[in-house]
């Protein structure tokens, strides 16, 4: 274990301010809207508050509040922080964020996690904190090469709670942290009491009658699934790399990149990113995609996953609670099928990113799930 404190040069500082400074803008069809892409005057304001209003070294000194450290994992460099509540009985979990997503995702839930205490909670609510940057994301870099699938990440996660001495501990996650939390589980199934997922991701199984008796909103899910854009996701899992040359030499481009995710899947859906999740954690984000050029190494689990795409493996034995959000796409039967769901709770509020937009109801459903299991 390596202590570890982010102290970006100020000369990537003054380079990425040069850059949007002198960025070159596509010509944009009138009247179109969102429909076809970031519309350049929306993207112009943000990226001017990035380039003059934005206080990155705030939000990294906001990050270095908390303990942080490296260490080396099947020959990957893992990034993560370690907050140890005050309560010396607290549960540990590990927080796993998505894409596009960083631990700077969790920075509202710290306190009230690890200190129910200090925030007015229940002391038998607290959790040991531990939260780590996905390999290829942020400051878990490099790459240690092809093959870092989901699989390899979760029995990745799984050595780190053993190498920081946790006998038993929890796994929370959202995007692709939910995909990668029940494989924590299932390959550490004697010491993970528990996985609690946001943005659970369900998929059809190819059984017959699987889709016989869906529920309405099930049905609406399994449509917008099917339906919604993920010209992202065909980007990211056929050709990473290519993507990559563009987001790590334009800052406007990580930029619309990332902002169209927070526009399509914030709620309410119609508004503006920033009416969800405060402008400076959006670009707090989008800092560390661009500061860490880890743009085409975030994107090559999109690869992994999808050039050889496989439903989950056997039913899952440890207890998981699942949390929905206004635009989640979970279907209830297909997590049921997949996982031991014990614990279910349909927000019909909220957004992909809970810890961002709602980090109240995300903690109270955290510690519910928890407690439950206590």
């Amino acid at each position: 274990m390596r202590p570890f404190r982010i102290d970006i040069p100020q000369s990537q500082l003054d380079d990425l301010r040069t850059r949007l400074a002198g960025a070159r803008w596509p010509a944009e069809l009138p009247g179109v809207g969102w429909s076809r892409g970031v519309p350049a005057g929306y993207l112009r304001e943000i990226a001017d508050h990035w380039r003059t209003g934005f206080d990155w070294r705030a939000q990294e000194a906001a990050l270095n509040q908390h303990p942080q450290h490296l260490t080396t994992i099947d020959g990957q460099n893992v990034h993560f922080l370690h907050v140890r509540s005050p309560e010396p009985d607290a549960t540990p979990l590990i927080l796993l964020h998505g894409w596009p997503g960083a631990v700077a995702d969790f920075l509202d839930v710290i306190g009230p996690l690890s200190d129910p205490r200090g925030h007015g909670g229940d002391p038998a609510d607290a959790f040991h904190l531990v939260i780590p940057s996905l390999p290829g994301f942020g400051f878990s870099t490099p790459l240690a090469g092809p093959g870092m699938n989901a699989d390899r990440m979760a029995g990745i996660f799984a050595q780190l709670m053993a190498r920081l001495g946790y006998d038993r501990y929890g796994v929370h996650g959202y995007d692709w942290g939910a995909w990668i939390a029940p494989k924590v589980g299932r390959q550490d199934p004697d010491r993970v009491t528990g996985v609690h997922a946001a943005a659970l991701v369900t998929v059809p199984a190819g059984a017959d009658g699987e889709f016989d008796g869906l529920s309405e909103p099930d049905q609406q899910r399994w449509q917008r699934m099917r339906h919604g854009n993920d010209a992202y996701l065909q980007c990211n899992s056929k050709r990473p790399q290519t993507v990559g040359y563009g987001l790590t030499d334009s800052p406007i481009g990580q930029l619309a990149w990332m902002v169209e995710i927070y526009k399509e899947h914030t709620h309410p859906e119609d508004g503006l990113p920033e009416d969800s999740i405060d402008r400076d954690r959006i670009l707090t984000g989008v800092s560390i995609y661009w500061l860490t050029a880890t743009a085409a190494s975030s994107a090559q689990i999109y690869y992994e996953e999808f050039s050889v795409f496989t439903p989950p493996g056997p039913r899952g034995t440890v207890p998981t609670g699942v949390l929905v959000s206004a635009t989640d796409n979970t279907i209830r039967p297909w997590a049921e099928r997949d996982h031991n769901v014990v614990h279910w709770t349909e927000l019909g509020k909220g957004g992909h990113f809970l810890a961002m937009e709602t980090p109240g109801l995300l903690i109270d459903d955290i510690q519910t799930f928890f407690r439950k299991l206590r």
